[in-house]
Parts: C-alpha cells; sequence; structure tokens
C-alpha cells in the first residue's frame, strides 16, 4: 500500500539513498537537494514528503505555497526512485499528493513546472488531469507549466 510520511531522524537517510536513472538526473533535484529545497523553502511552507510502499522508501516529493500569482500549490519536485519506476506507483503517489493538498484547500490548484523532454513526466500529470497553462517562465523557457485545479 502507498501512503505519504513525514521525513524524520529514522527515515530520511532512506530518502537520501532515493535515485532516478541517467538519463532522468536533468529533469530533477538530487533525493538531497529535493531535502534541501524544503529547509530553504521553508518560509513557503514547504513540506518534504516520504512516499512509502508498504514501509519501503520508494520516492519522495517537495510541495510548497506560492502565494504569487496564480496563488497555488507548487509540486516542485517529485521523485519515484528508479527500481520503482514503471509500475503505477507514480501515478497513485501524485493522486495521494493532489489528494492531501485538496483536502488542505488553502488553494484550489496546484503548479508543477517539468521540462519540455521530460515526455515521461509530462504523461503522468496530463492523465491525473494537467494542462498546460500556456505561460513560459523567462527563467526556465524549456520547461510547460502545468496547472490542475480542484
Amino acid at each position: 500500500m502507498l501512503k505519504l510520511v513525514e521525513i524524520n531522524e529514522q527515515n530520511w537517510l532512506d530518502v537520501r539513498r532515493l535515485s532516478v536513472s541517467k538519463d532522468q538526473e536533468g529533469f530533477l533535484d538530487s533525493a538531497v537537494g529535493i531535502l534541501a529545497r524544503g529547509y530553504v523553502y521553508r518560509g513557503q511552507r514547504a513540506r518534504v514528503l516520504g512516499i512509502e510502499c508498504d514501509g519501503e522508501m520508494i520516492g519522495v516529493v517537495l510541495v510548497k505555497d506560492l502565494d504569487e500569482e496564480p496563488a497555488c500549490y507548487d509540486l516542485q519536485q517529485f521523485m519515484i526512485d528508479s527500481r520503482w519506476q514503471g509500475k503505477g506507483y507514480g501515478m497513485e503517489a501524485l493522486r495521494l499528493i493532489l489528494a492531501m493538498v485538496a483536502e488542505e484547500r488553502k488553494y484550489d490548484c496546484v503548479e508543477v513546472c517539468v521540462k519540455r523532454t521530460d515526455a515521461a513526466a509530462l504523461r503522468i500529470y496530463e492523465k491525473v488531469g494537467f494542462e498546460d497553462t500556456g505561460y513560459t517562465d523567462e527563467d526556465a523557457p524549456d520547461c510547460v507549466n502545468l496547472m490542475v485545479h480542484f
């Protein structure tokens, strides 16, 4: 069974060991980088959560508040370890993340920035309802901004 878990002193080393395949490394930060980003963005209510499957750490996610327009949840980083990819866990974890923030309801939408060349990630996000906003961030012109509304 898949679930989102708080990162703590007992499981952070398990998160640290997560990685993606070499060809995916340019698409997101390392697991340690994701943990660090959570600390840096703590002022924006960043939450770094582990993704567990039957007690084993298989992924990590960073979600933070984005109070500038459009005010929304910012799905900053989302990683499923390379050993667990292709088994449907990414889609299931993404649904859990969306359900968590939808229940909280501080905002009515979630935004994610995905590299245009990351076809696998684009497919997963689109399958759960994310749509291209048409916006291109001048700091990330190689990315597509996707959004889903609750």
